[in-house]
């Protein structure tokens, strides 16, 4: 399956908690770019694209939103709600978040840097996942 959640181990005493992510270690690839969605609305969809290449993993550091993945083979809907799980996305895999909570701030890691042909948006042109 070319979608996961993945658990971050978390070190924590007293003082609070804390998740290192580490290229190639709890990463499966190297990280070339960090963003973050925040101050999104409610009834505000994200996404809409699969990508040619590039690899992500999406944190929601703060709040919660929900992850629609598909490859055409599988469909599932993920509740992003807790900082110590990310979602793991390869290529070729449609993604669209929703239902935002007001306090959500969604970090997505990604495997390259910004390509704007990388981009797929129309759902029919992603590729059949092959066993």
């Amino acid at each position: 399956m070319n979608f996961k959640l993945l658990d971050f181990h978390i070190f924590g005493d007293e003082r609070g908690s804390l998740i290192s992510l580490e290229s190639n270690k709890n990463i499966p690839f190297e990280i070339k770019r960090v963003y973050y969605i925040f101050d999104t609305k409610n009834d505000v969809a994200r996404g809409k694209h699969a990508h040619k290449n590039l690899q992500q993993i999406l944190v929601a550091v703060s709040g919660s939103c929900k992850v629609l993945v598909d490859n055409k083979k599988d469909k599932k809907t993920y509740e992003l709600n807790n900082p110590s799980k990310g979602l793991l996305i390869e290529n070729n895999v449609w993604r669209e978040m929703f239902e935002f909570s007001s306090d959500c701030v969604l970090m997505v890691l990604a495997s390259d840097y910004y390509n704007k042909d990388d981009y797929i948006f129309e759902y029919e042109n992603i590729s059949k996942f092959k066993d």
